[in-house]
């Protein structure tokens, strides 16, 4: 029997439609769509990882350990492959069809080891204990790994893109100037943001305009890697919960992709948290990805490999966060396609330095950055996902926001 003409033919029957990708099985078989990238069946396991957990976590699994593979473009698969795990919902009479071909080809047995590289976090969601294992799991990964993926600046968030010309540095400084400006920083303002990450904003803000800017994360490498880089400048880096700051309003706040990591049941303390540490008057700056309202969470890949406990929610529910927790809401850009041509530009990077990353990081962890900049740019592209770039203000008790020169 020839595995990949049995496979297909059983996926088209679920579908009622031709396969858009063609499939190469583990004994040389080739069938489906030549036209197509060709989804590479290493092994029986490839099969049996997603018998044993079907769909996108089970196909994440088979392709981390190298039971799956892609050949071609892997954007292009994953698209194809969207688009048809979104039709595929067997019956139980189809489940019946699924188990006899995969008894006849072998593929029934023990479930397969998850790959070592997933997150394994204990205790209550969204506890200050197990949010710092959430953000260690992704951000503590290697300084070396992150410096050899992103620019210059470190900065690990959408960039914004100006010109076609633009490099990677380039959009992120032009992300980074364009959030001083929102912010309206001057010489001797007082800066806090709130999950700093490698420090780019911080650095940037005390650079170039002058202020005195502060910087809270979870992190201690991230803690270590900005205080080694901000020598010199008037830069403080706190490892600290949002839930633990001190009453000390500043002049203006930024959030910057952090969001994401504080969980919806939390989401009210955090923009409280935000407006609180604002001085009357103050600006907030607050970048975060959104999702539709039927997946508001990261989704099973990433909140397994990238980034546990992710939640993303519509802009509209963050935006009714910010007000209810008293923010005046002043402008909202849309950034998705900023972020397609930044999830390119740092797969690029992986590709080019791709023996570096593995090793760095080992090859599971180098595949699943593959599979994570692949289907995060694509996500953006077919809008699945967004990200937004929110400015709020904090008025005074009657009623002045502090950009009243500001208008026109």
């Amino acid at each position: 029997m020839r595995v990949a003409p049995e496979l297909v033919g059983l996926v088209e029957r679920l579908l009622g439609a031709k396969i858009p990708v063609s499939v190469l099985a583990w004994d040389g078989s080739r069938a489906g769509d030549s036209d197509g990238p060709c989804v590479v069946l290493n092994s029986r396991r490839a099969l049996r990882h997603v018998l044993w957990q079907p769909g996108e976590l089970g196909l994440a699994r088979a392709y981390v350990t190298g039971d799956l593979d892609v050949d071609g473009d892997l954007a292009d698969g994953l698209s194809r492959f969207w688009q048809v795990g979104r039709k595929v919902r067997p019956s139980a009479k189809q489940w019946g069809e699924i188990v006899k071909l995969a008894l006849r080809l072998g593929v029934i047995g023990p479930r397969p080891k998850p790959p070592v590289a997933e997150a394994r976090l204990g205790g209550k969601l969204h506890t200050r204990t197990r949010d710092r294992a959430a953000i260690a799991h992704h951000y503590d990964l290697s300084n070396d790994f992150y410096q050899l993926l992103l620019d210059p600046s470190m900065a690990y968030s959408c960039a914004y893109w100006t010109s076609p010309e633009a490099s990677l540095s380039d959009a992120q400084a032009a992300k980074l100037d364009l959030i001083c400006q929102k912010l309206g920083l001057r010489p001797g303002m007082r800066l806090l943001d709130v999950g700093c990450g490698w420090g780019s904003l911080v650095i940037y803000a005390a650079r170039n305009c002058g202020v005195h800017a502060t910087g809270i994360t979870l992190s201690q490498q991230q803690r270590d890697h900005v205080l080694k880089r901000a020598e010199g400048l008037s830069v403080e880096v706190r490892l600290q919960d949002y839930r633990e700051l001190p009453a000390e309003p500043f002049d203006a706040v930024a959030s910057i992709e952090m969001g994401e990591h504080v969980g919806e049941e939390n989401y009210p303390a955090y923009a409280a948290t935000l407006f609180r540490m604002l001085k009357p008057e103050g600006r907030l700056v607050l970048q975060q990805m959104s999702r539709g309202a039927t997946a508001p969470g990261g989704g099973a890949f990433i909140e397994t490999y990238i980034a546990p406990d992710m939640t993303m929610r519509p802009i509209g529910s963050t935006l009714n966060h910010l007000a209810a927790a008293g923010f005046e809401i002043r402008d909202v850009q849309a950034m998705r396609e900023h972020y397609v041509r930044t999830c390119r530009a740092w797969a690029e990077t992986l590709e080019k330095r791709w023996d570096d990353v593995v090793g760095l990081v080992g090859v599971e962890q180098a595949r699943i950055w593959r599979l994570y900049l692949a289907g995060g740019a694509l996500a953006f592209e077919e809008n699945r996902m967004g990200v937004d770039q929110i400015v709020a203000v904090r008025t005074t008790v009657d009623g002045r926001s502090g950009m009243e020169g500001l208008c026109s």
